[in-house]
């Protein structure tokens, strides 16, 4: 469960205590608090997210090439040069072959050779194109399918290999529901202007690719529209974004055997038996999709499937080929988040070399730019963070003291991992061109699908990381209970070595409660200490939190964020209550310090007054009105105003620190505030 999608699994996603360290106060010179930008024209009890960031709202302009711009997009920045730098200076060295360096520099030189990549067009792909071509039944189409899944780039069918989730020691190949082209199925359902738009964005998109390809124009325009149907029809079948945050649900242990008797045409036996998978059981996460998938292999025409396969592959690896490729998806993507201008060839060869080598590029990356103090004093915030957890849990009124001793047990059983992986991946196998980047991709997208293939029905590495160490963002995963903090969100303004603990527990300290409390949201609290999917609640308190995750849901629904469009609860159900509870754990962690004790003020701020503009002004953000409605259709996480005022809403000592009285918008009445931890 990420912190901030910027880019959990389908993921991911996202911290400390300071007791005995740091006492001093910061010098003067120090300013880790813009007391000059606070909005006096704002009360912060009726927008404490302005009256911190209002007046930068005001003046701050959204870069051409981001859809938003803030926090999250000025530490993005910073580490994105930070690694070009290092990326840059690895394709000069022109390293001895196996190294660290060489393979990094060599697949960045190899992306930012232009001509190179102008020259070929579409000729990396032909071949592919040329496959499809021949398919000329259900049992072909199968085999391709199975050989693009060795390169990850299949179409239809969607692999993950993770803990099973009630047997979390050992891993299980699981299918996930996938095959469409738009953001999620309801993108085919609704018939709004903004929707609509979108859709044909997308259908130009398709015709375009072909187009590039030798298709006629006319031609091209009347199979985009095929392919749309085609996917339309699938997207009847998906589950809702809603429906997907139920793991119960999501958990469908089948043997292979019998699903090849339910799906005679899929024969997944076959395909698994085409990726070398001997495994003879599988999870199905949305097994209607999969039933969809083997009606449309005997009833949808040949044609169809074959103009369906050549729109993904051309989306797929648009990217890696030239220009105008690359230029027909942006054109898409324009439409879908508001982007102005694609950005410099540099970034998005950086953002390929962190996605297809992350663990190579963070080996160099934390080697320059992050130190053992940090990672010590990270530590210090997550057991402080950890003790008020604790305290937190035995001073709830709703749960009984059986209950509370099982999640006490889960909550000091969570894994820490801190800026980088004790044991990093070995690349070695993986040979790198300088001369052909299409080619670099595919050897690192089969190398991945070797490495998380040879995981099948082997037990559980806990040393494994989601993220790549410079990555903004954190996480938590149920399944092994672990929190994860890579070494790219460590820094200002969310963790500074030299910062009072007031901001940094307003900051990184609220992401590090984030990330521990969603191991008891709605979804979380459904695993154990083990990350078995296993109910450990007794009935009456399990009872007790399903009501307390309604009012949350109920309350974030109330709230319209653009046009008509509000917050979906049911899909933000999780985020929110870590945010509620981050925010608290946080704040009884800071009082556990020498400041969090102290009324000294600093900036003519009180330390708790610090601590609540610290948290505001680390979720400060701009964002286009197309990427916001994008957020609020897809994102399990509410809009950053809303994740700073919300649970302020909820917390009584924001009220005392400043002031809010009954009358303002913040203002709720004490009973009507939300407690949960």
């Amino acid at each position: 469960m990420q912190l901030k999608n910027l880019s959990y699994a389908a993921a991911a996603a996202a911290l400390m205590t300071f007791g005995a360290c740091n006492n001093e106060m910061p010098s003067s010179s120090q300013k880790f608090i813009d007391v000059a930008g606070l909005d006096s024209s704002v009360a912060p009890g009726d927008n404490f997210f302005k009256y911190v960031n209002g007046k930068w709202i005001d003046t701050a302009v959204i870069p051409s090439t981001q859809t938003s711009t803030g926090s999250f997009n000025e530490l993005y920045n910073k580490t994105r040069d930070n690694l070009r730098k290092l990326l840059e200076d690895a394709a000069k060295a022109k390293a001895n072959k196996g190294t660290v360096e060489q393979k990094v520099g060599d697949f960045y030189a190899s992306g930012m050779d232009s001509a190179a990549i102008e020259k070929r067009a579409y000729q990396p792909v032909e071949p592919y194109l040329k496959k499809i071509n021949a398919i000329s039944n259900a049992q072909q189409l199968m085999r391709y399918e199975a050989e693009m899944e060795k390169q990850q780039a299949s179409v239809f069918t969607s692999f993950y290999v993770g803990a099973d989730e009630k047997n979390s020691s050992t891993n299980i190949l699981t299918l996930y529901q996938a095959g469409l082209g738009l953001p999620d199925r309801d993108y085919y359902m609704k018939k709004d202007a903004e929707t609509k738009a979108i859709q044909e964005a997308y259908k130009r998109c398709l015709a375009q690719l072909f187009t590039l390809t030798g298709t006629q124009d006319s031609v091209a325009a009347k199979q985009a529209e095929l392919v749309y149907k085609f996917e339309e029809d699938l997207a009847k079948s998906h589950r809702t974004n809603v429906e997907l945050r139920d793991p119960q649900k999501n958990y469908n242990k089948f043997a292979v055997a019998d699903l090849d008797k339910k799906m005679p045409v899929f024969k997944l036996g076959s395909y698994l038996k085409n990726l070398g998978s001997k495994t003879d059981s599988v999870n199905v996460g949305q097994p209607a999709y999969y039933e969809k998938v083997n009606e449309l292999l005997k009833t949808a025409p040949i044609d169809t499937w074959k103009w369906y396969l050549k729109a993904h592959l051309l989306r797929n690896y648009s990217s890696a080929l030239s220009t105008p490729f690359v230029n027909a998806t942006f054109e898409y993507s324009k439409v879908l988040s508001g982007q102005k201008q694609i950005k410099p060839r540099w970034e998005r060869i950086y953002r390929s070399t962190d996605a297809h080598l992350g663990e190579l590029l963070g080996q160099l990356y934390v080697k320059k730019h992050f130190t053992k103090d940090a990672k010590e004093r990270m530590m210090d915030l997550i057991d402080n963070l950890e003790k008020a957890f604790d305290t937190r849990i035995t001073n709830v009124d709703w749960m009984s003291d059986t209950t509370k001793k099982v999640a006490k047990e889960k909550l000091h059983a969570i894994i820490k991992k801190i800026g980088y992986p004790d044991k990093w991946r070995d690349y070695g196998k993986l040979e790198i061109d300088r001369g052909n980047y299409f080619e670099n991709v595919v050897a690192c997208d089969k190398a991945d699908f070797d490495y998380n293939m040879a995981k099948v029905d082997k037990p559980v590495d806990k040393d494994e990381w989601g993220m790549t160490p410079p990555t903004i963002n954190a996480y938590y995963n149920p399944t092994i209970n672990e929190i994860v903090f890579p070494a790219g969100i460590l820094q200002f303004p969310f963790f500074e070595l030299s910062a009072d603990d007031a901001v940094n527990y307003g900051a990184i300290g609220m992401v590090i409660g984030h990330e521990m409390t969603h191991g008891f949201d709605d979804m979380g609290a459904q695993y154990d200490k083990s990350g078995n999917l296993k109910n450990w609640w007794a009935p009456s308190d399990n009872q007790k939190f399903r009501a307390k995750s309604k009012q949350v849901i109920d309350l974030y629904n109330s709230f319209v964020v653009i046009d008509s469009m509000r917050i979906n609860g049911a899909l933000t159900t999780g985020e929110n209550m870590a945010d509620i509870g981050g925010i608290a754990i946080a704040y009884d962690a800071f009082k556990l310090t020498k400041q969090g004790q102290d009324t000294t003020k600093i900036d003519g701020l009180t330390p708790d007054q610090r601590f609540f503009i610290a948290y505001a002004q680390s979720w400060k953000e701009k964002i286009e009105d197309k990427s916001l409605r994008l957020q609020l259709s897809t994102d399990p996480h509410s809009p950053a105003e809303y994740r700073v005022n919300v649970p302020l809403m909820n917390f009584t000592p924001f009220y005392k620190a400043f002031n809010v009285q009954q009358g303002q918008k913040l203002f709720l009445p004490e009973d009507k505030r939300i407690k949960i931890w």
